[in-house]
């Protein structure tokens, strides 16, 4: 049985907070275009700002169509899925905005992921719930979490901020999106923190 709640607090928070792994879900207004989803695991790279809020890193290393979505239309679905423990999958519905390096609210942001921040990081995804829901999650299979992968992390750890933004300017749908609508801003604005 699914349940709906008016906020993320209590056993709520705690199951969103404990995940290994989430999933975000977008999708431009036109019906043809390319509706994305995406898996996000860098340990501590989600944070609930408040009962109604939540924000994620968003790092370079793949297309940005997430970004290009909620700069067009800001609909978002968060999903956690229980792999261990009790079943259960949680999602959040919600209006999402791309915060970049050189927006003012940038450094504010950034300093509630502490040591998560990290190479390529190039914008924080920040959420307004407008519909939590959990439902029962039986047909989740069992699964053992083994650890962090640290490829990303190590990669762009190798270079530089320049090194990056140059990254950047020539990898594919970084600037627009599959379907052509605005999404990076480039050049990349450099890290003001």
């Amino acid at each position: 049985m699914g349940k709906l709640h008016e906020r993320i607090d209590g056993r709520l928070r705690e199951f969103i907070e404990a995940q290994p792994v989430f999933f975000t879900a977008t999708a431009p207004l036109d019906g043809g275009g390319h509706v994305n989803l995406s898996p996000k695991g860098r340990a501590g790279t989600l944070v609930v700002l408040d009962e109604k809020t939540l924000a994620y890193l968003d790092f370079g290393g793949s297309g940005a169509e997430t970004i290009a979505h909620v700069r067009e239309n800001g609909r978002i679905t968060l999903m956690w899925c229980a792999f261990s423990g009790p079943p259960n999958i949680v999602r959040i519905h919600g209006r999402g905005e791309a915060v970049f390096r050189d927006d003012p609210r940038w450094p504010e942001l950034v300093a509630r992921f502490g040591d998560a921040d990290g190479p390529a990081a190039r914008a924080v995804i920040v959420v307004h719930a407008t519909r939590i829901a959990d439902v029962c999650g039986y047909a989740v299979p069992l699964m053992e979490y083994q650890g962090e992968r640290t490829l990303h992390a190590e990669y762009f750890g190798r270079k530089t901020d320049e090194e990056f933004a140059a990254y950047c300017e020539k990898k594919d749908h970084i600037g627009s999106s599959l379907d052509g609508l605005p999404a990076l801003p480039l050049p990349l604005p450099p890290r003001t923190v």
